[in-house]
């Protein structure tokens, strides 16, 4: 008889393993491809939130949003003030005509005078203000830090930033005289507070875990304060900046206005208070426009740029 080959019978359950660690490793896969994608997904969205859009602004666009709101207020402003002219709600020599006050424009042109007077006072507000920076920032500093000196002197120069800067004027005169140093002093005793309280309200801001960051990184002293404090108190200090370049530019205008002398110049508050001596509405009206014309391009040139690169910086301004 020939002898027939039987195939060996599977144990009991030996089939039964390989598909069920097939079906397993399966079922395992499934749920680990899908974590991969949503962990994929993830990231997607986390880069698609940190990528800036860096595409140009179309000029029609910039032309619409940034260049005629101005223009149209300002004409609205210019159609008012005619309208209020042509209806003779006062007396001419009260309300001059938009033409009249650009013939004053024009003759201060021809005169070689124009530049002068906004020089004059542009020079002394702009020197002014970088003394009152060196002096406000370190002081700001030295408060904020510092609990003696903060219960010491924190109050006094709140009440000296809502006193008025017209009031220093007068005992300025008196001790210095009338000259540039007198103005430099006002402009000093407004400006000052602003911009050290600003500092100090920045600083205030610092989140504790950034200084015990610093700390741990041995960014102590002056050093934490340049690498740690002074960072993450711009938005404040910026602030406090613009006020007190505000608060500089209304202290000279008000020592302009009120102390007069052949040895100062003629500078826009001198203009201002010449236009009421000669009872020239005209040119009391040119005063007023070349003073609200200068601050505001000192705040587009200056200061809005450095806010836009602030909030740039801290991921809270988009780059157009």
């Amino acid at each position: 008889m020939g002898s027939t080959e039987t195939t060996p019978a599977p144990r009991k359950g030996e089939g039964h393993d390989t598909d069920t660690t097939d079906t397993t490793a399966t079922t395992d896969a499934v749920p680990h491809s899908k974590d991969t994608q949503d962990l994929a997904g993830l990231e997607a969205g986390l880069d698609a939130l940190d990528t800036v859009q860096t595409r140009r602004t179309p000029l029609r666009q910039t032309l619409v949003q940034k260049v005629l709101p101005p223009i149209t207020a300002v004409v609205l402003v210019l159609v008012v003030w005619q309208v209020l002219v042509w209806a003779e709600v006062t007396d001419s020599y009260k309300l001059p005509a938009p033409d009249a006050v650009w013939q004053e424009v024009e003759n201060a042109w021809r005169q070689g005078t124009l530049l002068e007077y906004i020089w004059t006072s542009v020079s002394r507000g702009m020197f002014g203000f970088l003394m009152a920076l060196a002096i406000g920032t370190p002081l700001g500093l030295i408060v904020a830090r510092v609990k003696f000196v903060r219960a010491a002197i924190g109050p006094i120069l709140s009440g000296l930033q809502s006193l008025p800067s017209v009031a220093w004027v007068p005992p300025a005169v008196i001790w210095l005289g009338l000259n540039d140093k007198m103005m430099y002093a006002v402009i000093l005793l407004g400006a000052v507070p602003s911009i050290a309280n600003g500092l100090v309200a920045g600083v205030d801001q610092v989140p504790p875990l950034f200084l015990r960051a610093g700390r741990t990184l041995g960014a102590t002293g002056l050093r934490g304060t340049w690498h740690i404090v002074m960072p993450a108190a711009l938005p404040g200090y910026l602030a406090g900046l613009k006020q007190g370049w505000a608060f500089s530019w209304r202290s000279l205008m008000a020592a302009e206005i009120i102390a007069q002398s052949p040895d100062l110049g003629m500078g826009l508050g001198q203009l201002l208070e010449a236009g009421r001596t000669n009872s020239s509405m005209s040119q009391v009206f040119l005063a007023i426009l070349l003073i609200l014309i200068v601050g505001i391009a000192i705040d587009l040139i200056v200061f809005s740029p450095l806010e836009r690169w602030v909030l740039r910086s801290r991921g809270l301004l988009v780059k157009s």
